[in-house]
């Protein structure tokens, strides 16, 4: 083994020991900050290794990344949710999917669903003086409680999570509590990695690059924590996107479809959809006709299968399917820019009142030119620009969102992007607006260093008379 291969096992060692430090602190819920400095020390080590791992030979580059991504991911299975109690919705709502129930129908506090409660997620007396305790009412004026946030309201998440909430409930001993979500978390996040290895390994020309591409997500800080010990549903909604913008260039039908089911899982992936348009209003290449049927075959089959998703909810429930979405939307201060850190970069610049039509124009604009000069045979990097923007313009509080972007940069390998991840966990984690604000400012700084870098580059004699590899 030569000393840069020894030299990337010791930085992988101290990232996944990093890991396993931060994932055992058991204060997160009460002081996220308490996570904040571990979690970047991390990313500090995960960087340095993924720049050392490019150096090696294939083999022992495959090696490290294999052991590595394993390594890295098991970190996420050593405590309980650290940073998110959203896994113990998922459980609930499989729970009562499970009882015949439409998780649409009913908020976890309304008294119909009493007869499903158990004390792991609804203690009481003492119980509920945990950090991730959330009170309800009690009739008689008893103390209780539950670890489900947002007891009042309906469920958020769309008909294939729910759909994957009650299989793992279905394939769950009695008893296991947060485990299995974390263990499928695991799981999909490992199928992700599986799935860009082979997509990579197939490109012409990356074959020998493709193990230090794929362990950007392999190693990435946040898959453990989010995707595993937070167990976020993202982890499903990330691996369908990477298999959809793989082969969207040469199957349409079942790349929209891909996507579709990505979007009927939470609706963030809908962001990419441009990127598998890429390039379908350019002047040259295709006729116009041609370029139509193939805009028409992903999006019809995007919105045909949400529909189908849909539908047996819609028969099942007697209320909205789309839950607790509106008033997530308010809450979160997306439609008034001012009560939240929304919209912080453009905040820094504009009122606050212009905010969210500003952000709208950003992004329609980034999507209008990965549709007129996208590269229809690299959709994941139309998907990136998009994904990236949108995280950049709207700024938004949970660090889970931004797993998509270290997804496509790995398909990518615009490294560039990696700082939006990171600023979405600063701001997470971090105390206040400012640390957010400053994390995605300075992202948008790299970003745009990135492109300007690229474009020189691009320009440049040697590249154009063919004497640069890049």
């Amino acid at each position: 083994m030569t000393r840069r291969a020894v030299g990337t096992a010791v930085l992988l060692a101290a990232l996944v020991c990093t890991l396993a430090r931060a994932v055992g602190k058991d204060a997160a819920h009460i002081d996220r900050l308490g996570l904040f400095w571990p979690y970047m020390l991390a990313w500090v080590f995960f960087g340095v290794a993924v720049w050392a791992v490019h150096g090696l030979p294939r083999r022992q580059a495959m090696c490290l990344m294999i052991a590595g991504g394993i390594a890295v991911t098991a970190t996420g299975l050593l405590a309980a949710p650290t940073t998110s109690t959203d896994s113990y919705r998922y459980a609930w709502d499989g729970r009562v999917q499970a009882a015949g129930v439409s998780p649409y129908d009913h908020a976890p506090a309304e008294a119909a669903l009493a007869p499903l409660r158990d004390r792991w997620l609804f203690p009481s007396g003492t119980g509920c003086g945990g950090p991730d305790r959330y009170p309800i009412p009690s009739a008689g004026g008893a103390t209780s409680c539950t670890r489900i946030n947002r007891p009042g309201v309906h469920t958020i998440y769309p008909p294939l999570a729910e759909a994957y909430f009650l299989l793992v409930h279905g394939l769950s001993p009695e008893g296991a509590r947060h485990k299995p979500l974390q263990i499928g978390g695991a799981l999909l996040a490992l199928a992700t990695s599986a799935v860009l290895l082979i997509a990579l390994s197939g490109r012409a020309g990356f074959r020998d690059r493709a193990p230090a591409y794929t362990a950007c997500y392999a190693w990435c800080p946040a898959v453990p924590l989010e995707l595993v010990n937070n167990a976020h549903v993202d982890a499903l909604g990330v691996l369908l996107t990477v298999i959809a913008l793989a082969v969207t260039n040469r199957h349409r039908v079942l790349g929209g479809a891909l996507l579709g089911a990505a979007t009927a899982v939470k609706l963030l992936p809908a962001v990419t959809v441009p990127g598998a348009l890429s390039g379908i209003l350019a002047a040259g290449g295709k006729t116009p006709a041609r370029r139509m049927l193939d805009a028409l075959a992903i999006l019809g089959a995007v919105t045909l299968v949400v529909a189908l998703a849909y539908l047996p909810y819609v028969l099942a429930s007697r209320g909205s399917v789309l839950g607790y979405f509106s008033g997530y939307v308010d809450e979160e201060g997306y439609g008034e820019a001012g009560s939240k850190d929304r919209y912080a970069l453009l905040r820094l610049v504009l009122p606050d009142s212009w905010a969210l039509s500003t952000a709208l124009l950003i992004l329609g604009i980034a999507v209008l030119h990965v549709l007129r000069h996208g590269d229809a045979d690299r959709p994941w990097r139309g998907a990136l620009v998009v994904t990236g923007v949108a995280l950049l313009v709207f700024t938004p509080g949970y660090s889970w969102y931004a797993v998509l972007v270290v997804a496509l940069v790995a398909l990518d390998g615009r490294w560039e992007w990696l700082g939006v991840p990171l600023a979405s966990g600063a701001a997470y984690l971090g105390a206040g607006a400012v640390s957010g604000t400053v994390a995605y400012a300075l992202a948008a700084l790299v970003v745009t260093g990135g492109f300007v870098a690229r474009a020189r580059i691009r320009s440049s004699p040697a590249r154009i008379y063919g004497r640069s590899s890049l």
